[in-house]
């Protein structure tokens, strides 16, 4: 298993896992007011083209909340989310649709690449679902790794007079199982910040022993556990003191390139 920017792959099953592209969020901050140049989405081919072609990839598995808008279909995210389904559809046998809470209407797209859409995927020993909702069937109950998306983790970190969030992996554990939450792979999300914010996923209740796995110009960072980050944080420390107070058991053991 990699982390391979903001997805994970899985070598021996050849399989790809990303979430929370949310096609079509500059266009609703837009009329809402938000002025944003709408340049995320080319930004995001440009990254997955990087990601697909270094990769043998059998299947890739999109973990919900592809598109953005909850009760319809934009022209843009139409557009956008066909162009993005063909580029996949290239470079694999097979994608996976899973719902997120944001994907009520996507079964006309769907429909269009001939593509079906899954309330959770089950491979090997491992249960993918976005996160929204808790599973007890046979296939979950029979699974090792828990792959969940939906709450864009990400911690936030002073950096002189500003908060500057990061994006991260959160690893830890739901029941028995070992629990891995996934990033945003859109950009423009910043993040729900894990050390101060309240968490949405029911399968994160209590994430103090979760390890934060923050994502820094294509580098994995080994930041420890959430509860120390907190401590830390509760002492004003500067991201920079963060860093370093963490150097030991983080950044000189276990920092990890992007191959």
């Amino acid at each position: 298993m990699k982390f391979i920017d903001l997805c994970l792959y899985f070598e021996k099953e050849k399989v790809l896992i990303l979430s929370d592209l949310h096609i079509g969020l500059e266009e609703s901050l837009n009329k809402q007011g938000i002025l944003i140049p709408r340049l995320q989405f080319e930004e995001m081919l440009s990254r997955l083209k990087i990601i697909l072609e270094k990769l043998e990839i059998d299947k890739i598995i999109i973990n919900g909340d592809l598109k953005h808008e909850f009760g319809i279909i934009s022209k843009t995210e139409w557009t956008n989310t066909l162009d993005l389904l063909d580029l996949l559809g290239k470079h694999c046998k097979e994608i996976i649709l899973i719902l997120g809470n944001h994907d009520k209407v996507l079964g006309p797209i769907a429909s269009r690449q001939n593509l079906k859409t899954f309330q959770y995927y089950h491979f090997s020993d491992i249960f993918v679902c976005h996160g929204d909702v808790i599973f007890d069937n046979k296939d979950y109950k029979k699974s090792k790794l828990l792959v969940i998306g939906h709450e864009h983790p990400a911690v936030g970190l002073r950096e002189e007079s500003r908060v500057e969030n990061y994006k991260c992996f959160l690893i830890g554990k739901y029941e028995n199982k070992k629990l891995i939450v996934l990033p945003s792979f859109n950009l423009v999300t910043i993040g729900t910040d894990v050390l101060k914010e309240s968490l949405l996923s029911p399968y994160l209740k209590d994430i103090s022993n979760f390890e934060v796995k923050v994502i820094s110009d294509k580098e994995i960072l080994d930041f420890g556990k959430v509860k120390d980050l907190k401590r830390l944080i509760k002492s004003n420390f500067p991201a920079v003191a963060i860093k370093k107070s963490l150097a030991k058991d983080s950044f000189s053991k276990k920092k990890k390139r992007i191959s």
